[in-house]
This record gives C-alpha cells, structure tokens and sequence, in this order.
C-alpha cells in the first residue's frame, strides 16, 4: 500500500508554469451570470492572458474538452497538523490533497502543537505556505493553548496575517472569556469560528445519542450538547455585534435556532460538512473507527434537515473538517480512536454524486458554499475567470466515475469513511500562484 501511495504522489505533482498554458475545448464558470461559457482559456505566468478560441498556439496546450473550469473552491476548516504532528499531515501535503480536491484556498485551524496562538506561530504558517499552489489563510486561537483561560494576542495575529479565530478542537467554556474574545474580534471585523459543544453534556460520548448508540452499547452525544452550545454562543455573538461562524452543523435543532437567529439580524453564519450533509449514525454499525467524527453523525432526520437548510441557504458553507490521524490511532476499537476524518479529495465528487446530480443544489448553490459565501465572510477577494485576473481555478470532469482508494490519497492520512464508494466528478487540474497540478 505504501508504494501504491508514493508511487500515485510521484506521478501527479504540483509545478511551476515555465510556459504558457491553453486550455482548449472545455467550458468556465462565470460568476456573473452563474452559467457556464465555451471557450478557451491562455494563461501566462499565472495571469488570464485572454479568452477565446484560439487555433494556434505556442506553449503547453490542455485538452479540457467535456470538461469545467470553476474559479478554485476554498476550504475554511481544515486541519493540517503542523506543527507537531508532521506524521498525519503537513501543510505541504495538505496543499496537495486540497489541490487535489479542486480547493486553491484553505485555512488552517490553530490546534496545533505548538498552538497558533501568536504572531510567530502565524508566521510559521504563512512562510510554510509561501510557495504552495493553494493560498493558506490561518485561524488564531482564541486563547492561549486553547485552553479557555487567557486571551491570546489576537490584535498580533491580525496584524501577522490570521482571518478569523476559533476555538475549534477545544470548546470554551468560559463564558466571560467568550465575551471579551468577541468584542475583540469585533474591533477587526474578523469572524470567530466555534466548534458548539457543551462538554458537560457530551461526556465520554463517542456517538450520537440515539436508537445505534443503544443498540451498539456506545457512550452517546446528545442533540442538545451543540444545540445548547449554539444558542449560548448567538446570545453572546448578538449582545456584543460580532461576526459569529458556527462550525459543522449536525443536528435539525442547530438549523432552526440560526435560521431564527438569521431572522432577527444577528451577524451568524454557520457550515456543514460533506459526511453530515450524507451519512448517518446507523454507518456506526459496522464499528468502523472511520465513521467516528465530533460532531457525530446524527440521525436520517437531521440529514434531510441540513440538506434543506444547505439548499434554502440557513446553511452558508459547506467545509471538510479535514481531520487526518494516523493509521495505528484510528485502528483501534471505536470507543478508543480519535474523532475526524480526512475530507479533501472526497468533498467534490460527494457534492456533486449526492446533491448535484440528485437536483438538491445547483451549480450556482455550489459556487456560493464553495467560492463566494466563505469568501465573503473572511472579507477575502472573489477569484473570477476573466482576462488579467490571476488564474486561480479548478478543471473538473463532472461526468468522470471513480471510486475511492485508500491507494490514491494525497493526503499522509487515509482515515476516510468513503474507501470503496463509487462517487462522480473528477478534479483534473488546479492552477494557482502561478503553479499547476494537473492529474
């Protein structure tokens, strides 16, 4: 399996573009009209030189016919382990997986070790990230060593470069430092992203709480540990004026306290990931430590919920929550193995296999939760595809069937509950930074 893996990393590697690229006979998505446009696309270190049909050209030409090219997906979750667990991801290698998963952005969380906690561990982040082809946005934490008990250098991180800050791996539970940490981040208009889950409540739960943890003789997390989370997390948000981000959404109950939230103008928006929005809690009965998530996958009912919430737009974003461990932690029994999975390379093809193709979304509602709409909310520009702009996109063949491969990961980690699922869509190339991977 290790050779399959080094062998798969070799053939496909990120590049510096030395000439110029065409990418001839496929379609691009423009955000403006949200409908896809035929034509052929020139670029020149790393700008749109133009758009058109071209029949000659000297440079290096991609077939894209039957083929889409969206402006780069960006990722606002994502886990990349470094520093500090180098064996279960780097941010180099989780550059590549995202490039391999259509994403030319993503923003790393700060549960580290080291945690991003000051201006030097932001630093840290951006140099590692410097010469990738995805940009990389980092998350502050909210307080020193995620610990809840000490503000950290927020106004130093902003000025070193983070976009928003979390508490994401470590729920706060210190309200009175929740507070003050959001009227900070109010002062620099910068989002706080909060994983919502009261502990009290969660416990030694690895599950949700329901019929399967019963039937399993698992611990349970109930419903009501993130609900609570949530409505406590909008009060505070709506009393101090801050731009509150609510991290994977799971339960029904979550979905109707924003959208109530929403309704009465508080600044909240909130994400769900790919495994939420399609697996359930009955995938726990296999005891597969790969479907151990936090949150839990819930029940069929809170599915159906979120997919309508995604669809009427209570739901903003969709995020991976990619979460790579290694394979000797995750192989153990269910209630012993870490929470997360890796989400990256799989997000695109379950999008577009589970919700595209079965009329739940449109195009255009995958432009806002993957483009515009995680953007917008860390006040990042919008890459569109046009002629000067700098060529940040993604190649895709929508109609390509493939199957998941433990074998064909970028990622270090392999902790996927999708192996040997059949999905469709296939990102074929990235371009970004003036860099291209092409598979």
């Amino acid at each position: 399996m290790g050779e399959k893996l080094n062998i798969y990393r070799k053939k496909f590697k990120v590049a510096d573009c030395l000439e110029p690229y065409l990418l001839r006979g496929g379609k691009y998505w423009d955000i403006k009209t949200s409908k896809f446009i035929n034509a052929d696309i020139i670029i020149e270190n790393g700008i749109i030189k133009d758009i058109g049909k071209f029949s000659s050209f000297n440079g290096k030409v991609v077939d894209t016919s039957g083929q889409v090219i969206f402006p780069g997906f960006i990722d606002i979750h994502v886990h990349f382990r470094e520093p500090g667990r180098e064996d279960e991801e780097t941010i180099s290698t989780g550059s590549t997986a995202a490039a391999a998963g259509g994403f030319s952005a993503v923003c790393p969380m700060p549960n580290t070790d080291p945690v991003i906690d000051n201006q030097e561990m932001v630093r840290f982040v951006l140099e590692k990230g410097r010469d990738l082809i995805t940009d990389i946005f980092p998350i502050g934490a909210i307080s020193k060593n995620l610990k809840g008990e000490e503000i950290s250098e927020i106004a130093d991180m902003v000025n070193a470069g983070i976009v928003a800050l979390s508490d994401d791996g470590f729920p706060t539970a210190n309200l009175g430092m929740m507070r003050r940490s959001m009227e900070y981040a109010t002062m620099f208009d910068i989002p706080v992203i909060l994983h919502s889950e009261e502990k009290a409540l969660s416990g030694e739960g690895v599950m949700n709480e329901g019929y399967y943890s019963t039937k399993l003789g698992l611990a349970g997390i109930p419903s009501i540990s993130e609900e609570i989370a949530v409505i406590r997390n909008i009060m505070i948000a709506e009393y101090t004026g801050c731009r509150l981000h609510i991290a994977h959404v799971s339960t029904a109950g979550s979905v109707e306290i924003i959208k109530n939230a929403k309704e009465r103008g508080v600044r909240v928006t909130c994400e769900v990931t790919p495994h939420h929005l399609t697996l359930t809690d009955k995938c726990t009965e296999t005891f597969d430590p790969n479907f151990k998530m936090n949150p839990p996958l819930r029940t069929e009912k809170d599915v159906e919920v979120i997919k309508n919430a995604l669809k009427n737009d209570v739901i903003d974003v969709i995020a991976t929550d990619h979460a790579p461990h290694s394979i000797e932690e995750k192989e153990v029994e269910f209630d012993k193995a870490p929470f997360g999975i890796i989400g990256l390379e799989t997000a695109f093809g379950i999008i577009n296999e589970r919700l595209i193709n079965k009329n739940i979304i449109t195009f255009e509602k995958l432009t806002e939760k993957l483009i515009i709409n995680p953007r917008n909310i860390l006040k990042l520009d919008i890459p569109e595809i046009k002629k000067n702009n700098r060529a940040n996109l993604a190649i895709i063949k929508l109609d390509k069937k493939w199957t998941v491969e433990n074998g064909n990961f970028f990622s270090i980690s392999r902790n996927s509950p999708f192996v040997g699922m059949k999905l469709s869509g296939e990102i074929k190339g990235v371009f970004n930074k003036n860099k291209v991977w092409i598979r």
